[in-house]
């Protein structure tokens, strides 16, 4: 079996489990960056959420502090700071201070998305209406490394001002476009879609201008993939995120993951089962040999330079021995020692 040719990275949400505080699952990221920088992973990204029981992750470049400081090698990065919830001069600050503790290993994954429900979005001094600043913040957001914002000509933000921190966009649709005519690489998801996806990503690298961050177009599509000794195996770890998802649609709380058999004894409605159901199809999973197969035509078919894993299950031993798996079907062991030695 061939490996996959392709740079494979993390995005890690801090997902709580039943019966576990959020201290735990952000320790257990930092172990997992640690656990990915070893087997070879490009990059490792953390999440930003808020007022979600089932997400610790809300504050981002904290917690990327946290996984550079624990890690060597591997880039870490944001997927995504959400730029309409922030100044975009505290945004720069932030990495401005990331890229200096740690330079050159830093990325600056930015999204459009405002708060998860109306009371956070309140309670962040936001609405759905900031998103579509989304392109003016981001213009001048990156004109704080540089030294050419203009909406505040006599400010400097330090210690951004002069440094390169790679820019990402998280987006579909007109995120894609104004990833587009910024020159930044972008990031799409997910690979349940991939067709549709086509479209966008083709659009994006026919209108891409090259800009000071990015000579050429650069495409990362996310998902989730999961690899287990039998295609069922690996179905059953795809549970604990499919129902979470379905409860947080019918009854507007995006739970902690909880174990298969626990999901196996609850008693759905008809429309749980059918969102429960949907969110078990269509992901990158099975055996070795069948997660190769698909995940070689899925970048074939997005025309992707890099798949993010953003994979998410109760079982934390079963979703390592997963990434373990990946990485030796993706070469990224064998390619880590030979960097090393």
């Amino acid at each position: 079996m061939s490996p996959i040719h392709i740079p494979i990275s993390v995005l890690d949400r801090s997902r709580t489990r039943e019966g576990e505080d959020a201290g735990q699952a952000l320790r257990d990221t930092v172990r997992f960056a640690q656990e990915a920088e070893a087997l070879g992973y490009h990059r490792f990204w953390v999440a930003e959420h808020h007022g979600v029981p089932g997400v610790a992750g809300s504050a981002p470049t904290v917690l990327a502090a946290a996984v550079a400081a624990a890690t060597t090698r591997i880039r870490v990065g944001t997927g995504g700071v959400m730029l309409p919830n922030h100044q975009p001069m505290v945004v720069a600050e932030h990495f401005g201070v990331l890229e200096s503790l740690f330079p050159g290993r830093i990325d600056m994954g930015l999204g459009r998305s405002v708060g998860f429900t109306d009371g956070v979005r309140r309670a962040l001094g936001r609405d759905k209406a900031d998103a579509d600043r989304f392109a003016e913040q981001l213009d001048e957001l990156l004109g704080w490394f540089t030294g050419e914002q203009t909406a505040h000509p006599q400010v400097h933000a330090r210690p951004a001002e002069g440094l390169r921190v790679p820019p990402f966009v998280l987006a579909t649709g007109e995120g894609t476009r104004i990833a587009a005519a910024a020159g930044l690489p972008l990031v799409v998801g997910d690979l349940r879609r991939r067709s549709g996806l086509r479209a966008s990503v083709d659009e994006y690298r026919e209108t891409f201008r090259p800009s000071v961050w990015a000579k050429e177009p650069y495409v990362i599509v996310a998902g989730t993939i999961v690899v287990a000794d039998t295609d069922e195996a690996a179905r059953r770890l795809l549970a604990p995120e499919a129902w979470s998802m379905a409860t947080a649609r019918t009854q507007g709380n995006f739970a902690p993951l909880l174990p298969p058999e626990r999901i196996d004894a609850i008693p759905m409605t008809e429309k749980q089962r059918g969102l429960y159901e949907a969110g078990m199809m269509g992901h990158v999973y099975g055996t070795e040999a069948r997660v190769v197969e698909a995940l070689e035509r899925a970048v074939a078919e997005t025309g992707a330079q890099e798949v993010m894993v953003t994979t998410n299950t109760y079982d934390r031993d079963a979703l390592l021995d997963s990434y373990r798996m990946l990485a030796r079907l993706a070469g990224l062991t064998r390619a880590n020692a030979a960097s090393r030695a």
